[in-house]
């Protein structure tokens, strides 16, 4: 019984840190570009916009990388008990593949935040078609237009079942 009075807390705060991090994210504070009357395809204005999104995205993810690293090292304890301490290094390992997966995000967002200078940004890189600006604001790193994405994943679902 001592042994969970000491292990919810850490999982208390561990959910806390969740909800509060979907709570913050750039999903929830989001303002959708509303295009002027005959405004081509990524205008400046256009291009700005993603650009904001991409930034405000990526200090987002960094900040939650130094949430981690500080509550790691804050958290950590030595517990007697066996379960707690597997319990709180299985926190630690969720976290870690969390922050692995958000490092790989940080850097196709770096690579679209460069891609933004070109003229290929926007564009699907299967057919060639526009990939959309409202796409482009949910999912700023697409490079697949809904369609050619769609047929990607079935086909992937048939070979992988």
């Amino acid at each position: 019984m001592a042994a969970d009075a000491k292990a919810k807390p850490a999982t208390k705060k561990a959910a806390t840190r969740r909800k509060a991090a979907t709570k913050d994210s750039q999903f929830r504070n989001f303002t959708p570009y509303k295009p002027k009357r005959g405004e081509e395809y990524l205008s400046e204005g256009q291009l700005e916009h993603l650009r904001g999104i991409l930034s405000q995205w990526r200090t987002q993810l960094m900040e939650e990388v130094d949430r981690t690293v500080n509550h790691m090292q804050d958290d950590a304890a030595n517990f007697p008990d066996p379960a707690d301490r597997a319990t709180q290094e299985e926190e630690f390992s969720i976290e870690l593949r969390t922050r692995d997966r958000e490092r790989k995000l940080i850097k196709k967002i770096n690579k679209t935040i460069d891609l933004l200078e070109t003229d290929d940004f926007g564009y699907c890189e299967t057919c060639g078609i526009e990939i959309g600006l409202r796409r482009l604001e949910a999912r700023p790193t697409a490079t697949q237009c809904v369609d050619c994405k769609a047929l990607d994943e079935i086909k992937e679902r048939q070979i992988h079942g």
